[in-house]
C-alpha cells in the first residue's frame, strides 16, 4: 500500500482515535489539577517534604501494555446458565478423578481391606487379587510410606499413657 495514495474518507481507520482512545497523547495530564483550599505552610529548609502533597491526589494510569491488551482482547461475555453448568460439571469431574487417583496411589491398602470384608465370590476374589498386586507395586515405589507414617504416629499417640495409668489394651 502506497502511503501517498489518496484515502477514502468513509474508510475507518485501523485504530479508532478520539474520545474513546485508550492511549492519551504523550505528556497530557490524566487528571485535572484540583486547587487546594489550604494555603501552603512556610517551606521548611531542613527537608524537602511538601505538606500539601497527598499521594491519593496523584494521577494514576495503568501500564500501556495492559491497556493495549484490554483494547485488543476485550473480555468474553459472561456465561449463561448452561455454560456455567458445563463448567461446574468439568470442575467436579476433574476433582473426583484427581481424588480417586490420589487415593489409589496413597491409600491402596483400603482397597485390600474393603475386598477382604466382602462376601466371597469371583468378583471380590478378583478385586482382592488385583488390590494385592497394586499394593505390592505401590509399596515398591514408596508411595505407602506417608500412610504408614501417619498410622504409626496415630498408634504411638493412642498407646501413650499418663503416669500411673494402666497399659493400653491390645489392638483387636
Amino acid at each position: 500500500m502506497d502511503p501517498n495514495e489518496p484515502k477514502d474518507p468513509d474508510e475507518p481507520a485501523p485504530f479508532p482515535a478520539g474520545a474513546h482512545d485508550p492511549f492519551p497523547p504523550r505528556g497530557a495530564e490524566l487528571a485535572p489539577e484540583v486547587p487546594t483550599s489550604a494555603p501552603d505552610p512556610e517551606p521548611d529548609d531542613r527537608n524537602d517534604w511538601i505538606q500539601s502533597a497527598d499521594a491519593h491526589d496523584l494521577p494514576t494510569r495503568e501500564p500501556r501494555l495492559k491497556t493495549l491488551g484490554r483494547y485488543a482482547f476485550p473480555p468474553e461475555p459472561p456465561l449463561d446458565e448452561e455454560g456455567e453448568a458445563a463448567r461446574d460439571r468439568r470442575w467436579t469431574s476433574r476433582t473426583v478423578i484427581f481424588a480417586t487417583l490420589f487415593l489409589l496411589v496413597f491409600n491402596s491398602v483400603s482397597i485390600q481391606s474393603w475386598a477382604r470384608q466382602q462376601e466371597p465370590g469371583w468378583i471380590t476374589a478378583t478385586v482382592q487379587q488385583l488390590s494385592d498386586v497394586w499394593t505390592a507395586q505401590i509399596s515398591q515405589l514408596g508411595a505407602d510410606q506417608p500412610r504408614e507414617g501417619v498410622r504409626e504416629a496415630y498408634e504411638t499417640a493412642r498407646d501413650q499413657r499418663f503416669p500411673g495409668q494402666p497399659d493400653a489394651p491390645p489392638p483387636t
